[in-house]
């Protein structure tokens, strides 16, 4: 007789396996506790939200991520982009503090929680995805950090328990003058206490040299607290992006959140948020015979376009569509668009126009077509990511982005045909599209362009004033554009007709 193992799992019965050894434990779901306004992200969501709340949470927190990427580029101080960026986390991601006792508290803390993890599947991907990624969310958890109240934001750090190890007053007083020297704004040993920890967790404080080094550790002063915890905060974000990234493949099989997380992650310079629309515009007259003087506040692409019309009396199939999509965005009508066109192509006959041309025109207006396209109204006008990264131009075609798609020495051209010839604007803009960032040498232009009005309207409290202006955003929309320029001329001309008044 065969003697049986013990150990040996019976082929022909169930095997009965502890709940702990199974390599997949069945996870617990569950809505999480928010007992502070900051988070770490440590933890993973694991209750269940609809498919709309999935992307329009991510879409919401996105916007803010590129804002504050965008407030980078532009070497705007801290005050200046904590300025910009409070109105758009008030609209689209609050955090109300425990004090406030807002009936919103959880939710407002769950749509936080659960955006920063949708956007962690999002930008996993790829090393450049990673680093922007966990870039912009450091500094999105340093400004709320330093807005938090003071009680709160202590009790927060204790909840994370750091192994931070206190300076003992034995080792304060044998280290007292290289603390002193080390530290600046400090005279005395005794009215400063210090943490002692591995020098390569505050890369922040050694290369400022705000900090003691002294065999493999960093004596960092207790009023440093916050740049501890941000670099706390980044390690275990770069740790967990890793991680997330090794666990992407699984995430291939759904065919629900893969195409949502692609368009994410291809629209990191913000999501289209541009409403076509002819309102609150100064009571601006937009008709085929204005479009000239208009041109003056289109951005450098649709700037192009009409020159090139009324130079060549003639667009080809993509320029027209860019073009008359612009165009109706502003808030041009059907019937003075096809007037527009047909003025512009003057070298040819009524009926050709006719036959050829006004059917287009008609269709990305949603006046003809499929019961779809003509209940949509035609198409949306074109976003600055969609210019980039669609249909790019070829020979003898003017669409596109110029910032892209046209050489140095071609761009600069441009820009001094346009009225743009400041040498150090130019050089920055030559930096940006090295860099690839197309819609910041786009908003560096805008801000040369303007840098008048826009100062008059700061002075007078109108910039960011989304009642009189706009939220005063990067821009990333050809329309945008048009309206921030028309908008600030019309508002600098209201304040120069009531000083003559």
């Amino acid at each position: 007789m065969i003697r049986q193992d013990a150990a040996r799992i019976d082929p022909k019965r169930r095997a009965t396996l502890d709940h702990k050894k199974k390599q997949f434990a069945t996870p617990s779901y569950k809505q999480l506790e928010y007992p502070h306004r900051m988070n770490f992200y440590d933890t993973p969501p694991t209750a269940e939200i609809t498919l709309e709340q999935f992307e329009q949470w991510a879409i919401d927190r996105l916007r803010i991520l590129a804002e504050l990427e965008a407030c980078s580029h532009r070497n705007k101080s801290p005050a200046e982009t904590a300025a910009q960026i409070k109105p758009l986390l008030d609209k689209y991601l609050p955090l109300s503090s425990n004090s406030s006792a807002s009936s919103a508290l959880h939710a407002e803390r769950q749509k936080d929680h659960y955006s920063h993890f949708i956007l962690r599947l999002a930008f996993a991907s790829t090393k450049d995805l990673r680093d922007r990624f966990s870039r912009v969310e450091t500094a999105l958890f340093k400004l709320r950090f330093q807005s938090d109240d003071g009680r709160e934001r202590q009790g927060f750090v204790d909840s994370l328990h750091f192994a931070w190890d206190m300076v003992t007053e034995e080792e304060k007083r044998a280290l007292g003058p290289e603390l002193v020297a080390s530290t600046p704004g400090v005279r005395r040993v005794e009215d400063e206490g210090w943490f002692k920890l591995d020098w390569e967790r505050v890369p922040e404080l050694v290369e400022s040299r705000r900090v003691l080094l002294k065999r493999g550790k960093a004596y960092v002063p207790v009023r440093e607290q916050m740049s501890m915890v941000v670099a706390e905060y980044t390690a275990g974000l770069e740790r967990g992006l890793e991680l997330t990234s090794r666990a992407l493949p699984r995430l291939d099989e759904d065919d629900r959140l893969t195409p949502i997380l692609a368009h994410l992650s291809k629209n990191f310079v913000r999501p289209d948020d541009f409403a076509e629309t002819n309102a609150d515009l100064g009571g601006a007259t937009i008709n085929a015979g204005s479009i000239d003087a208009m041109s003056a506040h289109f951005p450098l692409c649709m700037r192009h376009l009409h020159r090139e019309l009324r130079r060549n009396s003639h667009l080809r199939h993509f320029g027209r569509l860019q073009y008359t999509l612009f165009l109706k965005g502003i808030g041009l009508s059907l019937e003075e668009c096809l007037a527009f066109w047909r003025a512009g192509f003057k070298n040819m006959t009524d009926d050709q126009f006719n036959k050829e041309y006004r059917y287009n025109v008609r269709h990305a207006y949603g006046d003809v077509g499929g019961d779809a396209n003509r209940r949509g109204r035609g198409y949306s006008p074109y976003s600055c990511q969609k210019i980039l990264t669609e249909h790019g131009p070829g020979s003898g075609e003017a669409h596109g982005c110029p910032y892209r798609h046209f050489s140095v020495d071609n761009l600069t051209s441009l820009l001094q045909a346009t009225g743009v010839s400041d040498r150090e604007v130019l050089r920055g803009v030559k930096d940006d599209v090295g860099a690839k960032r197309y819609h910041i040498a786009c908003n560096r232009v805008f801000d040369h362009v303007h840098k008048a009005e826009i100062k008059k309207a700061k002075d007078d409290g109108a910039w960011g004033n989304a009642e009189v202006l706009d939220d005063g955003t990067t821009i990333v929309h050809p329309n945008t554009y048009f309206k921030r320029s028309l908008l600030l001329k019309n508002l600098a001309r209201g304040q120069e007709g009531s000083r003559d008044d």
